[in-house]
């Protein structure tokens, strides 16, 4: 066959594929010239209308959000915010997160969890494996005196004494272990301490322990925190795998070993191709392979790129552009004055503590006559300036029911005040008001709704400038097909 014609016949495939895939997956609507497919509509549609959701849109309520959401992408990318390394980074690593599990099996972790469980069996059977000792322990620090060393080993001799007259009884060992151990982690044991292996305690407890038979009984052992009458309640070789796959798992999971099994995988697979095939090179060809097979990770890893840019550029045009403008935020509220309108008084100013009864006043005149988003830094300066706290504040804009020293103070209220211990002195300071008397008395709201201004205007200027066209016979198919 000439070389036109394998070309042809390839052309011809691939253009069967794509209708092929048009027709499972048809485009829904084009915005900016970028195609939207119904199985990406689909998934952010379901996503954000499941089961739970309060506010539920209909299909044709949600393409005005979509459209919106993704006119803010499409301004996102013509800043080519998407070229920013951090965007670049961030992106990467999600993406790849979603498919690199998928380069090794479960069959791949089971065989690393019995390569890690053979070579600590080896290494601890090796060195005499496992022993379960029980130990009362007779306190007698390095600081001890002599004497006092004296009294803790007749202690312990005497107390040997009376289990080597019972047949060195466990029962007995038990109760003694309860009642005299200085061992405050294994008394309620009875003095039983988890399974040890060679080197994991003290040298002299240590050596006397991996000496014993079980069931022994030993004398008084003296180490760094005294006396210590031991009993080998077991010995043996490293568990068995069953007992431990499940800690091994987690152990792999939670120590990044699971990635290391991948990167493992990966520099196989490029070293066996050769050609210069580099690990990335075999993840992005996984990546296309797994993104072409299942739309729902495809759609996954397309929300997350356009969410990263929606983040971005939302937050210059919209949400930190309304907090830091303070001119525009004033102007806002001065237009919509009305709006903050408060149904009762409130009071702007602090209720404070002291310490000592002349810091009451002392407080007062110290802020008088300043701007009130200067008073936290005064109070500080001049009150809470070294270690010691003089004075304990909250500043603000009031209501009823904020605050008890507010309450009792300012709106005459029966409020019982609690006591703070050290500061037996409340006041306040600062004035009633009927209404705010600027953006910043009521700045949570007014940021808000200028945002949302903000963000109307963004959209508005997004429809006029990016083109829009949504096949209604398509959207009439949104799932029921």
């Amino acid at each position: 066959m000439k070389l036109r014609n394998i070309l042809s016949v390839a052309f011809m495939l691939c253009a069967l594929t794509s209708v092929a895939q048009n027709a499972n997956d048809p485009v829904v609507m084009t915005i900016n010239g970028v195609p939207v497919t119904r199985s990406e509509f689909e998934y952010s549609y379901n996503k954000n209308n499941s089961e739970g959701v309060i506010d539920k849109k209909t299909v044709t309520e949600y393409v005005d959000l979509f459209v919106n959401y993704k006119l803010k992408v499409a301004a996102a990318l013509d800043a080519k915010m998407d070229t920013l390394p951090s965007f670049k980074s961030e992106f990467a690593s999600y993406r790849d997160q979603q498919i690199r599990p998928a380069m090794i099996t479960d069959a791949d972790v089971e065989a690393k969890a019995r390569e890690i469980y053979s070579e600590t069996q080896h290494r601890i059977d090796s060195m005499g494996g496992l022993v379960k000792p029980a130990h009362i322990l007779v306190l007698a620090r390095q600081t001890a005196t002599d004497a006092e060393v004296a009294a803790a080993k007749a202690k312990a001799d005497s107390l040997y004494n009376v289990l080597k007259a019972a047949n060195f009884d466990q029962t007995l060992f038990t109760e003694l272990a309860k009642k005299y151990s200085d061992d405050k982690g294994s008394v309620k044991d009875g003095g039983e301490l988890p399974w040890l292996q060679n080197g994991q305690t003290l040298p002299e407890f240590n050596d006397k322990i991996f000496s014993m038979k079980k069931g022994d009984t030993a004398e008084p052992v003296k180490t760094n925190a005294g006396f210590h009458i031991i009993q080998l309640r077991d010995k043996g070789n490293f568990f068995p795998y069953d007992s431990l796959r499940t800690n091994i798992l987690n152990y792999i999971e939670q120590r990044g070993i699971k990635n290391q099994i991948i990167n493992e995988r990966l520099d196989s697979i490029a070293k066996a191709r050769g050609n210069l095939t580099t690990p990335d090179q075999v993840l992005a060809e996984k990546r296309e392979q797994m993104m072409a097979e299942d739309s729902d990770l495809r759609n996954l890893i397309q929300e997350y790129h356009d969410g990263l840019l929606l983040y971005e550029i939302s937050n210059q045009k919209v949400w930190d552009k309304a907090a830091k403008d303070e001119a525009g935020l004033e102007k806002f509220f001065k237009k919509n004055k009305k709006k903050y309108a408060w149904d009762e008084p409130r009071f702007k100013g602090i209720a404070y503590r002291t310490k000592e009864a002349a810091d009451v006043e002392a407080v007062k005149a110290s802020v008088n006559g300043l701007a009130f988003d200067k008073w936290n830094e005064k109070l500080r300066s001049t009150f809470n300036n070294d270690s010691v706290l003089r004075i304990r504040v909250e500043k603000g804009v009031f209501k009823k029911g904020d605050n008890p020293i507010v309450d009792k103070y300012e709106f005459n209220e029966e409020a019982k005040i609690k006591e703070m211990k050290g500061y037996p002195n409340t006041a306040t300071f600062g004035k009633i008001l009927k209404a705010p008397e600027n953006y910043a008395d009521v700045k949570g709201l007014v940021v808000a709704d200028y945002q949302e201004q903000l963000e109307a205007q963004w959209v508005a200027e997004l429809r006029k400038k990016y083109s829009v066209k949504v096949d209604k016979s398509v959207l009439a198919t949104v799932n029921n097909h």
